[in-house]
This record gives C-alpha cells, structure tokens and sequence, in this order.
C-alpha cells in the first residue's frame, strides 16, 4: 500500500489544508426537519419504496431519489456560506443500517451513487455562483457508524454475544465505499464512531479497497465522546482511540456530534497533542432546545464564537458543524475563523503505541519494561487450559483480571491445544474480555501458531494488539502475506527468530534472520519499524547439555546487535522457556528468570511475557543461589549447570516468594524487617512494623518521615536500578499505605491548618502516583484536609475538586505531564480561579515553572521539588505570612524569566549561523604521528582520599554557600567565617573516613565525523557512537568548534583513542549524610554532600591528570596544580555539561563500562547513583578545549535523527538552552 499514490483531488485537498483552515459543511437532518416532508416524500417514484410497508419519513438517506431538489439545495446553501467541503447524505446508507426499512442492496447502492452525484451538482452551482474554480470545493462521502456494535455485547446473559461480526461491518463498509468511489467521490468522511471495532472494520475495507484501485481516495476519521468521561462509547479513551486507527493515515481526526462546541476543548487539545495528521472538530450547536429558533442552544455567533477560540490557539485544521448547525452557523464559523493560521501536524512518533481501552507508550530509549501476562495461554498455564475445556470462561476472566492487577501492560493469549476449537475459545474469550474494562483497559498479545486464530482474534479487539508471531517458516512469500494483513489491522507483531531452515540457535543465527525479516518488511510491506517485536528464541539452559549452555547469553548478546542493526524494533521473551528444565522448583526457576531479566534488560530487552506477579527481586535473591544462576545464565563456568543442580533442592523445600518462616522473621533486626517488608511487598507485617516503630520514635509523624519513607526510597533505588519491577513497586506502595493506616489513630491535626482543602492529582496521561501518595501522607500528618483524585484526571475533574480549595497540588512524572498541567492552568484561568497550585514530578523545573507555567495563570504557580517540602511551602502560603511568601515567589519567578528571556535573545540576535553553515566551519585536525595510550583495555580503582583532596575545586564549594573564595585558606577571616571553617573541618573529616572513591576507566580506539565519535573494537567495527554538539556562532577564529573535532577523523594516517570513565564517592556518602538527617543534623548533612559532590569533581581531574597521564609526559601540568587548562593531557568532558550536553549520552557509556562493577547506577531520567558521580569523555588531544555551544533545534533534530530518538524527548534531556 505505500506505492499506491494519493488521488489529484486529495492532493489539492492537501495543499488547501496546508494553505489555511479548511470549512466543512453543518447539520443535514435540522435542516430537512424545516422543509415539513412528508411519508410521500419518501417514496415518490420509486417502485421499492412505494410498495414498502415499513414507515419510511425520517430515513432522510432515500429523499437523494424521491427528493434530489431538496438534498442538493442544502448542499448549495452550505458552499455559499463559505463550505469547502460538504458530506453527502449517506449517513446510513449500508444493508445493516437500512436492514430495519427493507431497502434492497441494488437501491442502497444507487441511493450512494446519487449522493455523490447531488454534491458534486451542487459544487458545480455553486462554483458558478462565488466565481470560484470548483476545483476547490469537495465532496466528502459521510459512513455513519451502524446501528450495531461490534465490541460491545448485546446479550445480558452472555457478554461475549455481539449483534453483528466484523466480517458483516467490513462487507457493508466496503459496498457503500465502492459505490461512492465509482461516482466519484473526493474523500470519506467515518464520522460520529461511537465503536472502534466498528471503524476498525472499515479501515480494513477501506485499505483493500484502495489496494485494488490502486489510488488512495484520503479517508478521514471521527469520533464522539458520550460524556464528560472523554471516552468514546465502546470505552475507550482518545488517546487509545487514535492509536487504535492511526495505521489508516487519515487526512484528518478529531470529533464531530458530541457534547457542543463549548465543552470540547480538552478533547480537542488531545488530539492536537497526539494527531500525527490534520484535525478537526464540528460540534452540536449546543444541546436540544425545541424553543430555540434553530432547534438548539446555540445561535451562529456563539459556535462561531466557541470555534474561533480553538482556532485561535492553533489546535485545529478543518472546522463545521454537526447537530442543530446551519448555512448560518457556517457562516459565522468561516467568518471568525477564516484569518487564523492552521494547526502545525504534529511529528510521526518512533514509540511502539498499543491501546486497549486505553494507550501505552513504548518509547524508544530508557523505557520502562514491559510486562506480557503469561497465565492466559492454555500451553503454558494447565490451570487456564481446564477452565476452558471445562468451559469455564469467567473463572479464565479471573486468571487474566489477575494477571492486570499484579502489573502485567499486556496480557497474552493462547488457545492452542489439539482438543480446543482454537478460533472459536479465541474469539468467544477475547469477547469477554473487551466486556471488562479492568482487563480490557491494557491491549492483548493474540498468542497463536494458527494464522485463522490469529485474525479471528484481531477480529475482535478494538485496540491496537500484537499479534504473536510470523516467521520466515513458511518462506518470504507467506511471511511477507501475513506481513500485509496485520499491518491492515493496524497490529504490531512478534517475529521469531525462524526462517524456511528451522529455528536459529546460534548467535549468528539470530541476528542474521532478524536482520533478514527486518529488511523484508521495512522496504517490501513498509511495516512501521516500531512495530516490530523481534524474539530471539529463549532457549532452555542447565539442561546438562553443552551445546545449549550458551544459549541465554546468545541470547542476550543477540538483543544488543538486533536492537543495533534494526533501528526502532523492539525485542521480548519468552522468560519461562529458559527454565524449563529445572520444572517442579518454582524458587529456582523465579531466581533464573529474574537475573536473566536483569541481564537481557541491560542489553536493550523491552519486553517480557513472564508472570508479572511472580518475581524475584534481584538484589532479594540468596547470594549463593544468584551468583549459580549467574553463572549459568551468562555461561561464565563449564561447571555451572553441574553447581546450580547439586544446590537446586535445598531452596526447593518451603521455600516462599511471599514471606520467610515465622522463625526467619523473628530472627531479623527491626532495620531488617522492615527493609524486607517494602522490599518483598510484606503487606500483612505492615502494622507490626509501624507500631513497633511508634513505640520508639514516640510519634507517628517522625515514623512516617523517617523509617517508612526512607524504605520507600529505597525501593525507588532499586527500582530505578532494575533491580526491582514496578509490579513489585506497587506492592511496596501497599506496604506503606497499611502502615501509614495502623499509624491514623496515633495522629494529631495541627490547629493552625485544621480544615484547610488541598487538591492533589496526578495529570491526565500519568498513572504515577508512588510521589503523589506521599505527598498526601506528609500532608494529612500535618493537619490538612487532603482530597486525592488519583491518576489520570482530566482536567475539568481537577476543576470542579478546586472551585472551593486552599490549595491544589499537580503531580507528573513524564514530559506530557507538563503540558497537561498547562492545561488544567489555562482552564483554571479561563475559569477565573485564583488558588495557589504546586506542581511536582521528575519533569517540573523552578526554570520551567517561571518561564512556561506561571505565565499561563493569574494565581501562584510553584514548583516544589521533594513531598519533605510540601508541608513548609503549604503553611507559608497559608500562614499569617501568606502574601510576603507570595510575593517572594513571583520576584523570584521574574528574575528567572528574565535571566532566561536575556540568554534567549543573546542567542537570538548573536550571529548564529545554520547549521549546516557551521558544519562546513568545524575545526579540522588529523593526526599524522602515533601517540601511546596510556593504558590498554580498561582500569578499575580505588582511589586514596588523600590523593584527591589537592584537586578539590573550592571555588565552586564556596559558590554553593554563596561565598567568593577560591580557597580553604582564605576562609576564617572573621568569627563567623572561622567557625564555618571549622565546621568544614569537621564535615570533610567525616566525609574521609566514610567516602570509597572509585573510578573505571576504558580506552577506545575512536574516530569523529562532524560532531560525533565513533568507538571501534580491535576489529574496527563501531560499537558505539557518542554525539557531541556543534556550536554555531563562530570563535575568534572563525570556526564553529564541537569537541568531536579534536578526535581524528577518518583521514588521519594514525588511529586516535579516547577514554572513558565513571567515577563516584561511593554510596556511602550519601548513607551518611541520609544519617545526618535523620539524627536532625541538616547542616552538617548539606556540608557533607556539597563537600562530596566537589570531591567528585577532584576526583574526575585526578582521573585525567593521573589515569590519563600520557606515557610520554614528564609532570603534570593539571588545573589544580599550575591554575591552568592542561597543556598537555587533554580534557574531561563530563556528560551532561555544556560541551557534553545529552544526558542520554549517559546510557551509551554506562552499557560499555558497567557501572555496577562500582556501585554507580543511572536511573531511568538519566541520573547518577550515588549523587556524588561523574561520567566523562577524556580527549587525548593536548590543545583540545571546552566549548559552550549556542544550538539550533536543527542540530538537536539532528541529533536525534542519528539516535533515533524524539526530538521533543532529546529536549529534555539537553542541559543547553535550544534555540528554536
């Protein structure tokens, strides 16, 4: 289909939207209701229908026979009133619409000829009339959205009975679209869809259909919302909607009918944020109202008046009306909106997007993993298969309802046993499932090797689903046959790792017949990257057998070059197989699936299907048992099966995911109890563990905010480090919450805030909520009245919640989330609401929060970075000193705007060049005389506090403190000044006797090309590329410098080399100063890390200076020592710095190092583990400089272009300003 050309009239269709907003017509059925027809109207002249014994006034879709005069003057009236494009009246003209009056297919299919025919007559007319080429005005073909439903069930006591299948929508979409298409039609319009299967069903006619005209006639899509919920009828919502049906390529998407114009707007701003096409809305005029003189609410000039407020702020494309409008609202809309610049198409996303009744995302770099429940498969489950001989379909419910609520994203389905009609349980389950919205709201994995079973379940779900799996068995014929259809379903698909030879086991196996699929079905189906899922085959390993103890490491080595070679696939396993053989030994078999879940992660693994509720955390697993399995997993011993087995009995026995014996509990410190509790997800020693603490501290508060939340914290370490998965998380969330409740009646309300109303939510988008429930812990503990509304909420529900509040708290994680807190500003401005709102979530910024937010809203908009502060922040915006707190808050938000407005137009009215233009001025250097490493291979060191105290840059200690000395001497000039020396003292010797520095280094052989660095093997062959950034206002000199440029590149006669290392003070800095705090010693903790965190820095310029010594350098001539740059040692460019601004750069080095080798871990938002941690670049070349780049988003689209990541996600990674 990606050869087939879009038609001449859909091409000026295009160039029109791209030129201005474009105009569609109003209401059909209002009008008609005016012209007083009657029962004889309906049948005038036509045999059919004058025999009829239905009663056939208001099936409006006949008057294109009996009434032409009638349906072609409306068309008229709505091109005069500015229309360019008008809907045919064809609403319900297919054989299951009309099945009700009797209307034989012959006359259904001369009824939609004529309906085209009527408007294009019309056109020509009205061509005439303005003086316009016709040219320009456009017939769209309106396919209503059937009286039936195909996802929703229609028997009371059999929710997997629907009242008509998608075979009977697809034969009736397809006719009524093949009889418009012969007479000529310019577009088609699937309008007011209340069920995606429904639409889904004609998107697959749709996309035959045009495969055998060979021209895409554009089609376009819309929805309508039943209720304020945002959600179209068959449940989903519009996110998963459009994920749903974005393989059609619409020409435009957005709702027509729904809720009127007025209460549109969120749904609207969905669409413009999501819509990788045109959009487009056309409202009700308001609600009925039979007094009113159009028969609605709304008069032209308020729809106009609505409307133009959309088209205002840029979020749409095409405008009209639906319900209760007429040629004079279009008038009026046309009028209002004519001037304003259309809607910008949002880019095509590289995620991986699924959807059941609601979407998910899988992004493409440092996504969290995905969890495919493995117990809905009648192979792997025997559990599952006896529920389903013994036609036991809602116990089977259970079983997948559980699989959702222990974590799973998606849940896979399997009915492939001999003795089952596998189509038939497929589609009978699937049914049942879509009439659950707790498991349907997560998309479905069809699990068969039965191709009929796979697109019977296809048949079935509204969302988008992955179809698991096509191979290469059959041949590239058949592979590339089953390639086509999915990809008309709009699924993405497991391939496995299986070609016409059989299934690849070796490594090179694997790779080459990914690859080969891979190439098939990008250039031969154009099959979108991001929806394939290569499975490499997990193999059973500790079989005993030799040749299969490579098998899991294969494996993972086989995720990295897959991830490598096909850029934006996505990769998964089949967890259980690799423990096959050790069957019967559950504790052994959850240890082997956890470390290879760790392992394959680290490698680029996306996804899993695995029981999400059933697993080891990794650091929980006994250490002798883990290290076995390590051994066998990553196949590091030749007697490693051999270990493994001999210990593989003595944690058989009474052994428990859930909980220790009673006499291993009793035996653990209270520390250790509850470090186990939050860790295993212990939720029944909750109470035990709070009282007892309750009893020691003497006070609920002080147990909240210092055990439970520093077990919390823990459990987030662990989680951002792999170790612990968010089924797990949760779990511990349960912990906290029981405890917390054991600890209510211990409580007291603190009179000063008795009664004040604190709303809190998480954003629309955002199911984080882990931040959020502490915030309303912290909060209530201290006295508020807190009302959660949970995640996901819509911002009209936030509004509603905060008419009446003091204030209200907006909490995300993820970088959506901030323009959706945008959003609910914007409606409290509009609103007219003045209350306090905090933000808070990874993504917030104070920087941000001043220059994107607050100016959105007349009230205080603050950022407040930790749930610790929420309390404080709270009462001083409450507090008798309410209006100075304020008031300091907007000063300070000013003088951010402005530092960040000055540096703005600095770059702005600098002469920044292209860059393409600073390209061509990039400083040049090759290397033409060989130069020694200074070490080969790699180095791992511990490293002497002594040895790095001299390079302490005291400078920025002091800065941080707000002092000007550049060093320790010249502190304690005053009494004041000497006791903070004195206090330094103390805090650095604390800081020597706890601190473990340690560095890894490695080197690389490495050559630049324009501003990245390629890292290559002993063979030569790039295993990484690092991308540096260009500036684009160029030096003294004329040049446009990228630290990339001081690497040689390709033409140097000589190899050049760069290092890389990771540095850190050890986590017990930061254990130090957590210990501080909670004796109630801030200041010295804060000593500590700002201390620690200029000793990281120290000791990154020992790494230099020391590790990176040149062999043929005599003495050092580091900053530290000569108060200069280096002369002749090179530089250290930090990741994350302005030389080296992408923090995603991180990953790339962290995967090469190993981090953990020296307890550095880096979260999922790219931050290092301990804090007091530097990853760097040294570059050997001694008249190498830091550059502090002006960028372009040209560069930065650049750049994410050769990572295949976002833009918009790159953004906010980049630690430089990006001008646009």
């Amino acid at each position: 289909m990606s050869g087939i050309k879009l038609s001449e009239r859909g091409q000026r269709l295009c160039s029109l939207l791209n030129e201005r907003i474009v105009f569609l017509d109003g209401g059909m059925g209002t009008l008609i209701q005016r012209c007083g027809l009657v029962e004889a109207d309906y049948r005038k002249g036509v045999a059919e229908l004058e025999n009829s014994v239905a009663e056939l006034v208001g099936n409006n879709d006949l008057l294109n026979i009996t009434r032409p005069d009638v349906i072609e003057k409306i068309h008229f009236d709505y091109y005069m009133a500015g229309a360019d494009i008008v809907t045919t009246n064809s609403f319900a003209l297919t054989n299951v619409a009309q099945a009700d009056y009797g209307i034989s297919d012959e006359l259904i299919d001369a009824l939609n000829k004529k309906a085209v025919s009527i408007a294009k007559t019309a056109a020509e007319k009205a061509s005439k009339a303005l003086g316009k080429k016709c040219e320009d005005l456009f017939v769209a073909g309106s396919i209503g959205p059937m009286n039936k439903a195909a996802s929703i069930a229609c028997d009371v006591e059999d929710a997997s009975v629907r009242a008509i299948t998608f075979d009977e929508l697809t034969q009736a979409y397809s006719t009524q679209m093949q009889s418009m298409y012969e007479a000529g039609v310019d577009l088609f319009l699937l309008e007011t869809s209340i069920d995606t299967l429904n639409v889904k069903a004609a998107i697959y006619a749709y996309l035959n259909l045009i495969e055998k005209w060979n021209v895409k006639v554009p089609i376009s899509i819309s929805m309508t919302v039943s209720d304020a919920s945002g959600r179209i009828l068959s449940g989903q919502t519009i996110e998963a909607f459009y994920t749903s049906i974005r393989h059609a390529q619409p020409l435009f998407v957005g709702l027509n009918c729904s809720l009127g114009a007025e209460k549109m707007r969120p749904y609207i701003e969905t669409f413009d944020r999501i819509a990788e096409c045109y959009t487009h809305c056309y409202p009700n005029a308001g609600m009925p109202n039979p007094l009113s003189e159009f028969g609605y609410d709304q008069m032209p000039a308020d729809t106009a008046n609505y409307l133009s407020a959309y088209a205002k702020d840029g979020l749409v494309n095409v405008l009209g009306g639906c319900c209760g409008t007429t040629p004079a609202h279009i008038k009026a809309v046309v009028e209002a909106c004519k001037d304003f610049t259309p809607r910008k198409i949002r880019a095509k996303s590289k995620s991986m997007l699924l959807s059941g009744l609601e979407a998910l995302e899988v992004v493409e770099n440092n996504a969290p993993f995905v969890f495919v429940g493995e117990r809905t498969n009648v192979m792997g489950s025997p559990a599952f298969r006896k529920m389903i001989k013994e036609n036991r379909f809602s116990d089977a419910l259970s079983v997948a309802r559980n699989q959702v609520e222990n974590g799973a994203n998606l849940i896979d389905v399997n009915f492939d046993e001999s003795m089952l009609n596998s189509p038939e349980c497929m589609t009978k389950f699937l049914n049942l499932v879509g009439a659950d919205p707790e498991i349907a709201r997560v998309p479905i994995m069809i699990d068969s090797s039965d191709w009929d079973t796979i697109v019977a379940g296809l048949k079935c779900i509204q969302g988008k689903g992955v179809v698991n799996s096509i191979s290469l068995k059959e041949g590239e014929e058949k592979f590339l046959e089953h390639a086509r259809e999915l990809k008309k379903f709009g699924a993405a698909t497991v391939v496995m790792a299986f070609d016409e030879t059989g299934q690849a086991s070796t490594l090179e196996d694997r790779i080459s017949v990914c690859c080969r699929a891979y190439k098939l079905l990008v250039e031969k189906v154009d099959f979108p990257p991001e929806d394939i899922i290569f499975d490499a085959n997990v193999l059973t390993i500790a079989t005993g057998m030799p040749e299969h103890n490579s098998y899991g490491i294969d494996f993972i080595n086989a995720v990295r070059e897959i991830k490598a070679k096909c850029p934006l696939a996505r990769t998964s396993a089949g967890v259980s197989n690799i423990s096959f053989s050790l069957r019967g030994n559950n504790p052994v078999r959850e240890a082997m699936h956890s470390v290879f879940l760790y392992h394959a992660r680290k490698a680029g693994l996306d996804m899993g299907i695995v029981n999400a509720g059933m697993l080891a955390t990794y650091d929980d697993i006994d250490g002798k048992l883990r290290d076995a399995v390590e051994a066998v997993v990553l196949n590091t011993s030749v007697d490693a099966t051999e270990n493994l087995l001999s210990m593989a009995d003595e944690f058989k026995v009474g052994a428990s995911q859930k909980a220790s014996t009673t006499s291993d509990w009793d035996s653990l410190s209270w520390q250790d109890k509850l470090s186990t509790a939050f860790i295993k997800g212990l939720d029944d020693k909750a109470e035990e563990i709070a009282l007892h603490f309750y009893k020691e501290l003497g006070s609920a508060i002080a147990v909240i905010e210092q055990p439970l939340m520093n077990a919390m914290k823990k459990v987030g370490e662990l989680f951002g480090a792999g170790k612990m998965f968010l089924p797990q998380v949760v779990k511990s969330a349960r912990v906290m919450k029981k405890a917390v409740s054991a600890l209510e009646p211990y409580m007291t309300s603190s009179a000063q805030n008795k009664g004040a109303k604190i709303v809190i939510a998480t954003v629309k988008g955002d199911v984080h909520d882990i931040g959020k429930n502490i915030v309303n812990v912290v909060l209530s503990c201290n006295g508020f009245n807190v009302v959660d509304l949970g995640v996901m909420v819509e911002p009209d529900k936030i509004l509603e919640a905060s008419r009446d509040a003091d204030l209200v708290g907006l909490s995300g994680l993820i970088t959506p989330s901030l323009e959706e807190m945008a959003n609910v500003l914007k409606l409290f401005e509009r609103e007219g609401l003045k209350v306090p709102v905090l933000v808070g979530g990874a993504t917030t910024s104070k920087l941000h929060t001043a220059v994107k937010l607050a100016p959105l809203y007349s009230g205080i908009v603050e950022r407040v970075g930790d749930a610790s502060l929420m309390s404080g922040v709270c009462n001083s915006l409450l507090g008798s000193s309410s209006k100075a707190s304020k008031l300091e808050i907007l000063a300070n938000q000013q003088n951010l705007r402005d530092a960040f407005e000055q540096k703005q137009q600095i770059q702005k009215t600098s002469k920044m060049l292209s860059f393409e233009d600073a390209k061509e001025r990039a400083h040049k250097y090759v290397l033409n005389s060989r130069k020694e490493r200074p070490f080969e291979n790699s180095v791992m060191l511990d490293v002497d506090f002594e040895k790095i105290e001299r390079y302490i840059p005291w400078h920025i200690f002091f800065k941080t403190w707000g002092m000007k000395c550049s060093s320790l001497n010249e502190v304690a000039k005053t009494p004041q000044q000497k006791e903070f020396f004195e206090d330094i003292a103390g805090a650095l010797a604390l800081l020597k006797n706890t601190a473990k520095p340690k560095v890894k280094a490695k080197m690389f052989t490495a050559q630049s090309s324009n501003a990245s660095v390629m890292l290559l093997d002993e063979n030569n062959v790039v295993v990484e590329t690092l991308q540096f950034v260009r500036n684009q206002i160029p030096d003294a000199n004329g040049e446009c410098v990228s630290v990339a440029d001081y690497v040689a590149d390709e033409t140097s006669t000589e190899k050049d080399f760069v290092g890389l290392y990771v540095a850190t003070m050890g986590k017990e800095v930061d254990a130090l100063a957590d210990d501080l705090v909670a004796k109630g010693d801030d200041y010295t903790a804060m000593l500590v890390r700002s201390l620690s965190d200029c000793s990281a820095e120290a000791l990154s310029e020992y790494v230099r200076c020391e590790v990176f010594k040149m062999r043929h350098t005599s003495d050092c001539k580091c900053g530290a020592c000569s108060g200069q740059q280096s002369s002749n040692n090179g530089i250290c460019v930090a990741c994350g710095y302005p030389s080296f601004p992408d923090h995603l750069q991180k990953a790339k080095i962290a995967k090469l190092l190993n981090f953990e080798e020296i307890g550095v871990k880096l979260t999922s938002s790219m931050m290092m583990q301990p804090t007091s941690s530097v990853v760097a670049v040294w570059i050997a070349n001694p008249n190498a400089k830091y550059v502090v780049p002006s960028l372009s988003l040209e560069q930065v689209a650049d750049i994410a272009k050769r990572d295949c990541v976002d833009v918009e996600y790159l953004q906010k990674y980049m630690s430089v300003q990006v001008v646009d």
